[in-house]
């Protein structure tokens, strides 16, 4: 069991922190709070499923066109549905919220909401003590430590990277220093989709496709992104291991567990809001300059 729950807490905890990341990139950056990044999620794993099941295209391809198609949407959708309005954030959050629900009404439309699975991109599994870990769940975690070192990379060992901390630190002075904000929130919303897509890439043969199932990691990464602190990339990492690991616990070792896991990795964000209301690596909150 302690294997299992190693296991199965360093796979949430990694799809949590993978999410909650790219959405906590372009918060920092813009400002923007995008309900529909676990959506864009979803529509890479469909999008997979689909070059997959109906098109006979490899899985390698198919992750591929899965994520150049995601992060094209996305800069489209920022493009000419929130860039209009950024400066609103009421009117973002609304936006955002009715282009999830546009995604899940497309999706309904054309597969029916019928529940599908994609097939594993490697079968078998290692035998320790007796306890069978898949391949399949090795290769997920794997690749997703992959992903977040290079994005760990690209933050702080690129030009892009460091004009996207320091927009996020402070868009005036970024923009007095002669960066174009602008540009940096475009670019930051393709790397924030992006990852989302990516998401959609590792968890996808690991989970069963519905056009509903962009709702419950909503839940779990908005709380991942307020336990860890607002805009904190440090905090959305360390949050996502934290609920991670809860909720695996939780389904492990309390009976009907699978039903209380959200309420108590809300609990957990929760307790930790009342103790510390900036998350545990954010800012204080003060009045904006």
């Amino acid at each position: 069991m302690i294997l299992d729950i190693l296991m199965n807490g360093l796979i949430t905890g990694s799809t949590y922190a993978l999410l909650a990341i790219g959405f906590s990139l372009i918060f920092g950056v813009a400002r923007i709070v995008n309900i529909a990044h676990t959506a864009f999620y979803m529509v890479a794993s469909y999008i997979i499923y689909f070059c997959i099941q109906k098109l006979g295209l490899h899985p390698l391809w198919a992750s591929l066109v899965a994520v150049i198609v995601v992060t094209l949407a996305g800069l489209v959708s920022y493009k000419f549905f929130i860039d209009p309005i950024r400066e609103h954030e009421g009117a973002v959050l609304i936006a955002t919220i009715a282009l999830a629900m546009a995604m899940q009404e497309i999706l309904l439309l054309i597969f029916k909401g019928d529940y599908l699975t994609v097939p594993s991109l490697i079968s078998g599994y290692l035998s320790i003590f007796g306890v069978k870990v898949f391949y399949q769940q090795i290769l997920t975690f794997g690749m997703a430590l992959l992903i977040l070192a290079a994005l760990w990379a690209l933050l702080m060992k690129t030009r892009l990277g460091l004009a996207i901390r320091s927009t996020a630190e402070d868009r005036e002075v970024a923009n007095l220093m002669g960066m174009d904000e602008s540009r940096v929130a475009m670019m930051t919303m393709g790397i924030s989709v992006g990852l989302a897509g990516l998401t959609g890439v590792v968890i996808v043969p690991l989970t069963t496709l519905s056009p509903f199932m962009w709702m419950n990691p909503l839940v779990m990464m908005m709380a991942v992104v307020v336990l860890g602190g607002l805009g904190s990339i440090k905090g959305s990492f360390v949050g996502a291991y934290i609920l991670g690991f809860a909720v695996t616990l939780v389904v492990f070792l309390i009976p009907m567990g699978a039903y209380l896991k959200d309420s108590v990795a809300l609990s957990i964000m929760i307790l930790v809001l009342i103790i510390r209301p900036e998350g545990l690596f954010g800012v204080r909150f003060e009045e904006e300059r």
